[in-house]
């Protein structure tokens, strides 16, 4: 039986279902993975026992991602479940931003005591004339799951769309509509657009990318989108760009000291994932990523080990072992083997940045001695004994 501890509130039903052989426990010291949201676990006391944790959403800002890949934790997030959320609510966020559709409303709301509200509605509503966005061009930053998204639609729409990612995977390229016009810096993504939307992950090339140099190439009058992470943006810059001119309009969804304050703003509460599909799209793709790795060693989109994969565990024995990414690992690791004479039927070693690890399948058992010598290389985190 694998246990698995849960924290936060995974999907808005609160059913959590991981099939056949797996209970959901409360407390983490009893657990061999978590499945999670939105907790922080900066200075959490993980327990020895935990092998995995799987992220209900794509940012992990809120794990310590490195910290627990030197335990041989391995971290999993669930990128793309929750796109289609993401990329409505941007554009409605681009209709928003240029219709005065929720300024109008308030007006209807202000004078509802109007017994001729319906004639003086019909007077008011010139201060509210927006403009349409067929043929105006818009800027994409990233272009992953969300942003190849919210370009293709934009396209749809009729507007002019440009898209900046120099890290482009081949899936999002061939997803691109061949409408969508990608440039090779970010300046000239920015120069001269109506729009910019921004869909790029918060790391240290990302932190603080749009600032007042990007933002004075814009059209005057020009409408920001943040629906990605609050910390690619400089606020300051931001602010005086809305209380210039420079922008007509900024929506985000990041309710910070600073944009809290800022004039001309629609503000929403880190709700653009907030779906019931979407919670349950990631809720599914984090269990199935925990399943697979706890059954079979394999792992798919975790943010502190490769992707590595060998199938469904058939042999007598499979190994994993989790590790630093140094020469000569899998000369130990097979030097180990060789001198208790285990026959390896297959492995397989992949490496990320750091961290790398190695997974192999043995005709028989190994002993309990081999498996400690294999602890006991220098640079492993984790050995574990899958089948």
């Amino acid at each position: 039986m694998r246990r698995i501890k849960t924290i936060d509130d995974i999907t808005k039903d609160g059913q959590v279902e991981f099939g056949e052989g797996y209970q959901i426990v409360s407390e983490a010291s009893e657990a061999d993975a978590i499945l999670m949201r939105s907790t922080d676990l900066h200075g959490y006391e993980l327990p020895p026992s935990i092998r995995a944790i799987a992220r209900c959403g794509a940012g992990v800002n809120n794990i310590p991602v490195e910290e627990y890949a030197r335990q041989g934790v391995v971290v999993f997030n669930s990128p793309g479940a929750n796109a289609n959320a993401v990329k409505e609510i941007v554009i409605a966020m681009l209709i928003l931003s240029s219709r005065g559709v929720v300024q109008s409303m308030e007006w209807v709301r202000a004078h509802a005591d109007d017994p001729d509200i319906l004639v003086d509605a019909e007077k008011a509503k010139k201060a509210f004339v927006g403009h349409e966005l067929k043929g105006k061009r818009i800027g994409v930053v990233g272009l992953g799951n969300v942003g190849s998204k919210v370009a293709n639609a934009c396209v749809d729409l009729g507007m002019d769309v440009f898209g900046y990612d120099p890290f482009i995977s081949v899936e999002h390229a061939w997803a691109l509509s061949q409408s969508v016009q990608r440039v090779g810096t970010l300046e000239d993504l920015c120069r001269n657009c109506d729009y910019l939307t921004l869909h790029v992950p918060s790391k240290p090339d990302t932190v603080g990318i749009i600032g007042a140099d990007q933002l004075g190439l814009l059209k005057p009058g020009a409408v920001l989108i943040n629906f990605a992470r609050e910390t690619i943006i400089d606020e300051d810059a931001v602010d005086a760009a809305l209380r210039g001119g420079r922008l007509s309009w900024f929506s985000c969804d990041f309710a910070t000291p600073k944009t809290v304050r800022m004039p001309n703003t629609f503000i929403t509460t880190h709700s653009g994932a907030g779906t019931g599909e979407a919670e349950a799209n990631c809720a599914d793709m984090a269990i199935s990523e925990l399943k697979d790795y706890l059954e079979n060693g394999n792992i798919a989109n975790s943010v502190n080990y490769p992707s590595c994969s060998m199938g469904k565990a058939r042999a007598a024995s499979r190994i994993a072992c989790l590790h630093a990414n140094v020469p000569n690992m899998i000369g130990q690791i097979t030097a180990v083997l060789a001198h208790d004479n285990a026959n390896v039927q297959r492995m397989v070693n992949e490496s990320a940045g750091e961290n790398a690890y190695t997974m192999f399948d043995t005709d028989e058992h190994l002993e309990s001695k081999t498996i400690e010598a294999l602890k006991e290389i220098p640079a492993v985190y984790r050995v574990r004994v899958i089948k």
